[in-house]
């Protein structure tokens, strides 16, 4: 008796056993079932956007049997493997799987970002492939440390993070971070060029902030932990998101550089201890050195990122959202000051981790925002499976707009213009 998945291939079920089929209701084993869906959302016009949003909420137990099992038609695992369509928790399975081919993996490779590449490099299998070894040395979101490594040899490129990182001073989970550790003292008579915003509020150990640390850090354990001492690596390069000029670094001298003294006027005994000897600042003869922020994350291990994305200002946390490591990125979103404004800046950013789009819908203080609704459907970086479900709750207008953005994917703006269309006709029958 043929399968129903070769009686589709044959175009021999009637349009309502197809409609059936692309919303996976067909009386089939789940393997198969997948299979028909794939077969749909590659091949069928007609019922092609329906089967793909089928699939982007299948089932995840049977997804991740799929992806494991040699068996499963190459079709199916090249649609899984592709950046589009993608699952971050089948990843694992499908760079194992004997059956995915190595050209696939650098086409993969050759797209990814931070997270997926952290998924990549500690996969054997992939790794063992010169070719995809090749393609993450040229994918412009891998570590300098950790193309220096695939150089020396794939299997030290898992290393290179914590092999070369500076040391960093240990951070508590439970005390605060010290303010000689938040940002560098200046003296009150130096002029400074462009303070940063809200330093008072970084500063702060309002019980809240302390609370969340620790509550963070203890429910987070195991994950920083694993993180050990990874530096801070923003997501899309710092460069690239907040352009050369945005941290200047300046000598405070060169700015409020003291009027000469006359010939004739002699030292007082302060002066003359302050010019010979350099002080907490590093440099003789009074030259302050500022430190901006940049520089203050850069100097802080995973322990003080994540206190500081708890405990800091809105720059702080605007920049440690874009952090590589998950589990400093993901701390932000529980910062007791964080404001609604800054989470649907957030919502609309493609240089983040897809974990933090994926964790901003779970708060239901922020779902109930409609601005971070639609600029999370609106964002090519959201996973679609997240996109598809918060697409109920836009207004016809925003639907109209994101049915004819062109950087979402395809699915995402068929769906939204037909429901565009839908509400429409409602309206016009009241």
């Amino acid at each position: 008796m043929a399968r129903t998945i070769d009686q589709i291939r044959a175009s021999k079920l009637p349009s309502n056993m197809m409609q059936f089929a692309a919303r996976g209701a067909l009386q089939v084993p789940a393997a198969e079932n997948i299979e028909i869906l794939v077969h749909l959302a590659v091949h069928n016009k007609v019922f092609r956007d329906l089967a793909r949003m089928t699939l982007a909420g299948w089932d995840e137990k049977a997804c991740l049997a799929a992806a494991s099992d040699p068996q499963t038609p190459r079709e199916v695992l090249d649609y899984f493997i592709a950046p589009d369509n993608l699952r971050p928790k089948l990843l694992p399975s499908l760079l194992e799987n004997p059956s995915v081919p190595e050209s696939q993996l650098m086409k993969l490779a050759t797209s990814a970002m931070r997270d997926t590449i952290d998924v990549i490099v500690k996969s054997q299998r992939a790794m063992g492939f010169s070719g995809v070894v090749e393609t993450l040395k040229s994918n412009p979101y891998m570590r300098t440390e950790e193309v220096e490594a695939l150089r020396r040899g794939p299997a030290t490129a898992t290393e290179a993070a914590p092999a070369v990182s500076a040391p960093s001073p240990p951070a508590s989970p439970v005390v605060p971070v010290p303010e000689s550790a938040m940002a560098a003292p200046s003296p009150p008579s130096v002029v400074e060029a462009s303070p940063a915003p809200d330093t008072a509020a970084s500063e702060s150990s309002a019980p809240e902030s302390d609370e969340a640390v620790i509550i963070y850090m203890k429910d987070h354990a195991a994950d920083i932990a694993a993180e050990g001492e990874k530096p801070f690596q923003s997501i899309g390069g710092v460069v690239e998101l907040l352009g050369q000029d945005f941290f200047p670094v300046v000598d405070q001298a060169e700015l409020a550089a003291p009027a000469p003294e006359p010939a004739a006027a002699a030292p007082s005994p302060a002066a003359a201890k302050a010019a010979s000897n350099p002080g907490a600042h590093g440099k003789p003869g009074g030259e302050v050195k500022r430190e901006n922020t940049m520089q203050k994350i850069n100097g802080l291990d995973v322990k003080g990122r994540i206190q500081l994305a708890l405990k800091g200002n809105k720059e702080e946390r605007s920049i440690l959202i874009r952090d590589g490591t998950k589990v400093v990125a993901l701390a932000v979103l529980e910062a007791p000051k964080l404001s609604d404004g800054e989470v649907e800046k957030f919502a609309s950013q493609k240089n983040v981790l897809e974990a933090v789009l994926r964790q901003i819908p779970l708060k239901r203080r922020f779902l109930k925002n409609y601005i971070v609704v639609r600029n999370l459907v609106a964002n090519p970086r959201t996973p679609l499976d997240i996109g598809l479900g918060l697409m109920k709750n836009l207004l016809v207008q925003d639907l109209k707009n994101i049915s004819a953005n062109k950087e979402v994917s395809e699915t995402i703006r068929k769906l939204a213009l037909k429901m565009f269309k839908q509400k429409v006709d409602e309206a016009n029958k009241k």
